[in-house]
């Protein structure tokens, strides 16, 4: 249901539209959902433009939060589309572990082609993800892979940045609109560092721990025995109050890390990217 109290742009208007033409032009989708505000609008968008010839498939590995899985479980529920949850072992394949640069490139090639095999099972003529215009300034490897397997960008292709997104979203009435970001959990990992499955679940039990606290947008960046700790800057004076800092302290401790420090620069995207490459993939 639209917000009618909610007034954005005749612009961001007729973008939305021109996303509803993209859509039905392929006739029918599959969707990947990974639960975000992205793909979240791309999702309703397709329901509007193609109603049932479309599937909304969302990828269940290690390398997600498992708050993703809820939200997209939800929000397919609600606008009565076709969903399907596709395990994935491919974090364990060497090309991935290994983490060099790269990493990302290897991932989307081998879940999206998984994808692409779905989708030719159920007659669907083309896999659509949630690539935005903003990821054009962003260090993600893994868009030559969409690219090499022709899966389409409609956000991308109509035009529309993040911010007119959640604006969208909002509009619309979706739920997650002001959901934060929350790429994979390999992106706490250093380029050369191996990616092992014990450090993920690690980093995602003290992920969820610290928003359980109240603290909305966290990255834990494993080094080894450190942990390093981005928040909003906002919210650095509640988590450095001492019940806090201590349960905190106690909490990363138990999970394995010897050493927990905090990052003075705050929350921000792609602190682990290579140097001069850009920061928004994370």
């Amino acid at each position: 249901m639209k917000n009618l109290t909610e007034k954005i742009p005749d612009s961001l208007l007729k973008k939305y539209r021109r996303l509803l033409r993209i859509l039905k032009s392929y006739g029918s989708v599959l969707v990947a959902l990974s639960g975000g505000v992205d793909s979240s609008l791309l999702l309703k968008a397709a329901s509007e433009a193609l109603g049932k010839n479309l599937l909304a498939v969302t990828v269940d590995s290690p390398i997600h939060h498992r708050e993703e899985i809820k939200a997209a479980r939800q929000l397919t529920g609600a606008l009565r589309v076709r969903w399907m949850r596709v395990k994935s072992d491919d974090y364990l394949r060497e090309e991935f572990r290994r983490n060099d640069p790269l990493r990302c490139y290897h991932c989307k090639l081998a879940v999206f082609g998984k994808l692409k095999e779905v989708a030719a099972e159920k007659g669907l003529s083309m896999v659509v993800d949630g690539s935005n215009l903003d990821d054009d300034r962003d260090y993600r490897p893994g868009h030559r892979a969409l690219v090499e397997l022709d899966v389409r960008s409609p956000l991308k292709e109509a035009g529309l940045r993040k911010s007119e997104i959640r604006l969208l979203a909002r509009y619309l009435g979706l739920s997650g609109w002001n959901r934060p970001s929350n790429a994979c959990l390999a992106t706490r990992i250093p380029f050369g560092q191996p990616i092992e499955p014990e450090i993920l679940g690690k980093i995602a039990e003290g992920e969820n721990f610290l928003k359980r606290l109240g603290f909305s947008q966290v990255r834990l960046r494993h080094h080894g025995e450190v942990v390093r700790l981005e928040i909003w800057p906002e919210e650095m004076p509640a988590i450095l109050a001492p019940n806090n800092r201590q349960k905190v302290v106690k909490r990363l401790k138990k999970l394995g890390w010897k050493y927990i420090t905090f990052d003075l620069e705050g929350y921000r995207t792609g602190s682990l990217n290579p140097e001069g490459a850009g920061g928004l993939e994370d």
